[in-house]
């Protein structure tokens, strides 16, 4: 059993150690952390629910989430060659698509839950 928990205890320090590696090296990461803390001090600001709290800080995690594994493909097809290749390329492409289609969908969600909070403040 102690076996076991130590090898949980290792995993969760290399993982920590993954995100904070992410958010010293990675611009990218580093402007999603400063944007999740603005939307949750707009959120407290704006008196929003728990239930729209907890769709805010899902789509953060998520959205970190797919960001660190967008960095992880692009260390990796670096580590394989750093020669230009087709196949890397769709790959490296591929996966910032996906984060830019997270971001696509986390800004409506945003606008979802703010713009009616706003427009109460204004009429």
């Amino acid at each position: 059993m102690i076996h076991h928990l130590h090898k949980h205890g290792v995993s969760l320090k290399n993982a920590w150690a993954g995100i904070v590696w992410s958010y010293k090296t990675q611009h990218n990461f580093r402007l999603h952390t400063i944007i999740a803390s603005c939307v949750i001090f707009l959120g407290f600001g704006l008196h929003i629910s728990n239930f729209e709290f907890a769709i805010l800080i899902l789509v953060i995690v998520l959205g970190l989430a797919i960001e660190a594994i967008n960095t992880a493909i692009e260390e990796l097809a670096d580590a394989i060659d750093t020669t230009w290749r087709e196949d890397i390329k769709i790959a490296k492409d591929v996966s910032a698509g996906a984060m830019l289609l997270f971001a696509f969908g986390s800004i409506i969600i945003a606008f979802i839950i703010f713009i009616p909070k706003f427009w109460m403040l204004i009429f």
